[in-house]
């Protein structure tokens, strides 16, 4: 048996290949929805994809699965608690499947979703288990956030979480390795989980969240109180892996299209994604365009900050990065890319197009600025949990996947310097409020820069998870 990993950072997602050499068979866990990766690996390997495991319904992402049946014809396993509405192979708890000579069991793991299955899987002629693919269950040192499908199930699924944690811990061999879905950069984790992508029953005996609480109401606490913000085009994904994602077939093309065509959108009102460095767009950009560089998290923030699956324009100035943008859209849902800016900011130009700039500033002109009560607002767009922990004195604060729903009410009377941690957040932002009229001025470095220089810092205490029925946990714990 051979197991091979493929990791996508900006989503933190892990799939999986596993072969049997004698038979030439093969599974994949938990497939993205660009599935070419999983063809190469089964030409290199000489072996047919014959079963595609889900693990459960996905929250950060499109799954594959149907794209990959429909280019092997293998067949999709799944919960038969899910309730997929296409053609799949219904597995429940304890139930065994075979691909090739390898043996393996779903384990129902509720928790992280209510029909969550984890997969066993034994070598050829072994009652031992070699190794557990555990999704959104078991992490590495972690455990899948339960608060995805709303404050309703919340608490019923951190209670099933515990249980399930507890369940995989109790019964299964310290040797067993455990291969999770989700990994360092997906928000599906409740804490950090570090670099390592893989670990061991035996090492989670000692680092899983469940071993360090003193009883199920004390894991949920913890659990609560470790979640933060994550992308709004979560609550998109669950009905869209439910019913069946479209099959594409192929990568869409993005057509060129004119400096001409590209105003007319945008007078329309068509977003204009703006991927160049953050230096280079506050240096010259165009009116109206919204500045996320193209990184691993591009996408992240595309389904954070636009309407769900909107059709938007990409200025993206080599191909390949113009087929990395169009790979991360499609991963989370977004396949109406209408095309891109023929000639980049340059055609823009030469067209004798508006363009627009904002000054950028480093920590210590900030702090000079701020210092000498200069006419300017500091505005962290920092997650709540990165405000508590410490912030600039007199900061203004909204994080910045809360921003579109209000721009409209931070002020316009001063300048507002927009901070994050690193930059990269506060760049996106400060293009926002320039689309929007506001005068910006985006911050090199970040709070921990800040920091860092002994300037002062105010700090909140932290708040308290609060959800419906959680006052009475210690009542109701569980033995």
């Amino acid at each position: 048996m051979q197991i091979e990993q493929f990791f996508i950072e900006g989503l933190g997602h892990q799939s999986y290949f596993v072969s049997d050499g004698r038979s030439g068979q093969a599974a994949v866990v938990d497939p993205r929805r660009d599935v070419d990766v999983y063809l190469e690996a089964a030409g290199r390997s000489q072996a047919r994809i014959t079963h595609i495991l889900e693990t459960h319904i996905h929250n950060d992402y499109v799954t594959g699965g149907r794209e990959l049946a429909a280019r092997t014809g293998a067949t999709i396993v799944a919960s038969a608690e899910a309730h997929l509405l296409y053609p799949h192979q219904p597995v429940r708890d304890g139930e065994r499947f075979r691909v090739g000579e390898l043996t393996f069991q779903a384990l129902a793991t509720p928790g992280h979703t209510p029909e969550h299955m984890s997969y066993l899987v034994y070598q050829p002629e072994s009652s031992q288990p070699y190794a557990l693919f555990s999704g959104g269950s078991m992490l590495v040192g972690s455990a899948g956030r339960t608060d995805l499908l709303g404050p309703e199930l919340t608490l019923t699924l951190t209670r099933q979480q515990y249980h399930s944690l507890l369940r995989l811990l109790q019964t299964l061999p310290d040797s067993v390795l455990v291969y999770p879905t989700h990994g360092a950069g997906s928000f599906c984790v409740a804490s950090a989980v570090g670099g390592r992508r893989s670990t061991t029953i035996g090492q989670e005996r000692l680092a899983n969240p469940v071993v360090q609480a003193h009883d199920e109401a004390d894991f949920v606490r913890r659990q609560l109180a470790s979640y933060t913000a994550y992308p709004h085009y979560y609550r998109y994904m669950h009905d869209i892996n439910q019913q069946g994602p479209r099959i594409l077939g192929r990568l869409p093309e993005l057509p060129p299209r004119s400096p001409q065509e590209v105003q007319r959108w945008l007078q329309q009102g068509l977003p204009l994604i703006d991927g160049r460095p953050r230096t280079e767009f506050a240096r010259e950009y165009i009116p109206g365009s919204l500045n996320i560089e193209l990184d691993s998290s591009f996408a992240t923030y595309v389904g954070w900050l636009l309407p769900f699956n909107t059709p938007l324009l990409l200025l993206i100035e080599d191909e390949e990065g113009r087929r990395e943008a169009v790979v991360q859209l499609i991963r989370i849902g977004y396949e109406q890319a209408q095309g891109y800016l023929a000639g980049g900011i340059a055609a823009w130009k030469a067209a004798a197009l508006p363009t627009g700039s904002f000054e950028r500033i480093d920590i210590d002109t900030l702090h000079r600025r701020w210092k000498g009560q200069s006419s300017l607002t500091v505005l962290d767009v920092r997650r709540a949990d990165e405000w508590r922990q410490g912030h600039i004195p007199g900061a203004l604060h909204m994080h910045i996947g809360d921003l579109p729903q209000h721009l409209e009410s931070l002020p316009r009377h001063t300048p507002l310097a927009v901070i994050c941690h690193s930059g990269h957040r506060a760049s996106i932002a400060a293009s926002m409020l320039a689309a929007t009229g506001h005068e910006v001025v985006a911050v090199d470095g970040g709070v921990a820069d800040w920091q860092a220089r002994g300037l002062p810092l105010v700090s909140e205490p932290e708040e308290e998870p609060v959800l419906p029925g959680t006052e009475d946990l210690a009542t109701h714990a569980h033995p």
